[in-house]
């Protein structure tokens, strides 16, 4: 096996017996030959769309596949190898529907044709070396190509909740189609530079698309008090990021005396109006995706995993046998929901019985925190926000979206916060916010020093809040605002936001705990130069240098911008349509649909 896709990766260089996740390696090679078998379809379906044609299914596939091979997300073979005969049978359908259209590649790579007819064959060409990430001698090039893949199984995910909600979009499908076959190819560095460029930018049109479904099937995010503490009715624990899931868990444990508690990235369910009419939906339970061994235990009651992030069960551990997992999400000795029926609805009765006969959960804190702030009710408060600007009694917001994890070096991010000077908002995003979301940090003239805009994905309110503070002081760029970012990542969701930042045009990012693995020294190298993109250092020196990121708009008016880089790094690849793709709100692709054929769907 190797696997550098995580923060935790050995050594910082790679996972080649076990990964630190606890992943074996006929897990790791199985996922990576789901890839492979992916980026057979996405040559397919790329040719079809140089035909003015969007494979649908396959689409659909593509973002359901490449979820079950995110960190954390699959680890039973026998589920991993179920993905895999389908990901063949879709391939033969979309190759099927290619040479119909006469858009058949005339030369295929091994991946396109590469076939099975049994779970023996399966796992021979799982062990085999040219579906590893290594096959790729050149380091660089490996570097582009796992840039861009971990980056599109990031989108693969937001995707996958859009499309669960009824929303889809043919760009998206496309662009990732497009983006997969490419690492089949030989191109020129420049070429595939461009194609994770374009991967951005597509991470932008994703994320605005699940804002969107999110927004408008379940309401905007309000500022909410969360309850902390545990009532003495049994309950179930939901944890991952499906609100589709945790939507219908919701109603059919309604009446039941069964209890619903979130745990993890599904703690910004509680901000969304819709589910505040549940008398049932107590709070949140517990901390981030690491802290699980312990937190299950102590629940008492069924809990289900959504989406990952799930980990290995201890020795010790005696949850087992209440722990449920549904969508992509899959181990051995847990019981699986399956998938709704067209029209219909997961069936959750299982866990539902399950908690009527087990203990309450045990109280692990009590308390209060507050969220809620996504881009609508920020903008709500747009007024109190730019006078506290212009006034100097806010100075400056730091970006502190990502991922949480377990290795100490994370304190870092505690620290930060702890030490930031008074007159400084956190805007947060993702399981990151649990390292400082429960510290008493107090507000500024009412406004709270943390505003957490929700799950990971809705680092894309955070992106919508930064424009609109630039429009609304009349800056040019983005840089301009008194804005740092100190990003922590983990897993594949936390690349694709940080190459939408990219594509956005942000610079000066700080990344940590540390640098990923997949950069090789030349590629890390390019986004030093084009976007100032910078390791963490000490708690105090970034906090002193974060103090000269961006621009200055205060009590003197105007803005002088001071972060490093002069030039605008996704010009370099767009041109002159950089301004035009980031109008209207991210709309979704705009200039690439003008270079297009005309478009058709097939489904």
């Amino acid at each position: 096996m190797f696997c550098f896709q995580c923060q935790e990766t050995a050594k910082n260089q790679g996972c080649t017996i076990a990964g630190v996740c606890g992943k074996k390696e006929p897990t790791a090679n199985l996922q990576d030959l789901l890839i492979y078998v992916c980026k057979g379809i996405s040559v397919y379906g790329d040719a079809l769309r140089l035909k003015g044609t969007v494979d649908r299914e396959a689409g659909r596939f593509l973002i359901r596949a490449l979820f079950v091979t995110i960190t954390n997300a699959a680890w039973d073979d026998d589920a991993i190898i179920e993905w895999i005969r389908r990901g063949l049978e879709v391939r033969k359908g979309v190759a099927e529907r290619a040479k119909a259209a006469g858009a058949a590649p005339a030369a295929l790579p091994d991946c396109a044709v590469w076939t099975a007819s049994s779970k023996e064959d399966i796992v021979a060409k799982a062990n085999s070396p040219e579906v590893r990430i290594t096959a790729m001698e050149n380091e660089d090039v490996r570097s582009l190509r796992e840039l861009l893949i971990l980056g599109t199984k990031g989108i693969a995910a937001y995707a996958e909740h859009a499309e669960v909600l009824g929303f889809e979009k043919d760009e998206i499908y496309a662009s990732m189609m497009e983006g997969l076959a490419s690492t089949t190819k030989e191109l020129s560095v420049d070429d595939m530079v461009a194609m994770v460029m374009k991967t951005g930018e597509n991470a932008v049109a994703t994320m605005a698309l699940l804002d969107e479904a999110n927004t408008k099937t379940y309401g905007n995010p309000e500022i909410t008090e969360v309850n902390l503490g545990v009532r003495g009715n049994p309950g179930i624990l939901i944890s991952g990021h499906d609100l589709k899931d945790m939507e219908e868990l919701l109603k059919q444990t309604e009446g039941t005396g069964v209890d619903v508690y979130t745990h993890g990235e599904m703690l910004p369910a509680n901000y969304y109006p819709a589910f505040k009419k549940y008398d049932h939906f107590v709070g949140n339970y517990g901390s981030s995706w690491w802290h699980q061994n312990e937190e299950f235990e102590s629940f008492n009651g069924p809990v289900l995993l959504t989406t990952n992030c799930l980990v290995p069960v201890k020795k010790d551990n005696t949850y087992l046998g209440r722990l449920f997992t549904t969508g992509v999400v899959s181990y051995p000795g847990a019981v699986h929901i399956a998938d709704r029926k067209p029209g219909g609805a997961k069936d959750f009765s299982p866990l539902i019985e399950m908690a009527k006969k087990c203990a309450a959960p045990k109280e692990i804190e009590t308390g209060k925190l507050v969220g809620g702030f996504a881009h609508a009710q920020v903008l709500a408060l747009a007024d109190k926000v730019i006078e506290a600007v212009k006034s100097g009694a806010i100075k400056r917001f730091v970006v502190m979206a990502g991922c949480d994890g377990r290795f100490p070096a994370r304190n870092y991010y505690t620290d930060v916060a702890k030490n930031l000077p008074k007159d400084t908002v956190i805007l947060t995003a993702g399981c990151a916010k649990y390292r400082y979301n429960k510290l008493d940090l107090g507000d500024i003239g009412g406004i709270p020093r943390v505003l957490d805009a929700g799950q990971c994905n809705d680092s894309y309110s955070l992106a919508v809040i930064a424009l609109k503070l630039k429009e609304a002081f009349g800056l040019k760029d983005i840089n301009e605002l008194p804005i740092s970012y100190d990003i922590a990542w983990y897993e594949q969701k936390a690349v694709a936001v940080l190459l939408a930042l990219l594509f956005l045009g942000v610079k000066g990012i700080r990344l940590g705990p540390t640098l990923p693995a997949f950069l090789s020294p030349a590629v890390a190298g390019v986004l030093v130069k084009n976007f100032d993109i910078k390791p963490i250092d000490t708690v105090e020196s970034d906090i002193a240098a974060s103090r000269d990121d961006g621009g200055q708009v205060g009590p003197a008016g105007g803005a002088k911008n001071k972060r490093r880089g002069g030039c605008d790094a996704p010009a370099l690849f767009f041109g002159g349509n950089l301004e035009k793709l980031r109008s209207g709100a991210f709309r979704l692709l705009q200039a690439r649909r003008l270079q297009r054929p005309p478009r058709t769907e097939a489904t």
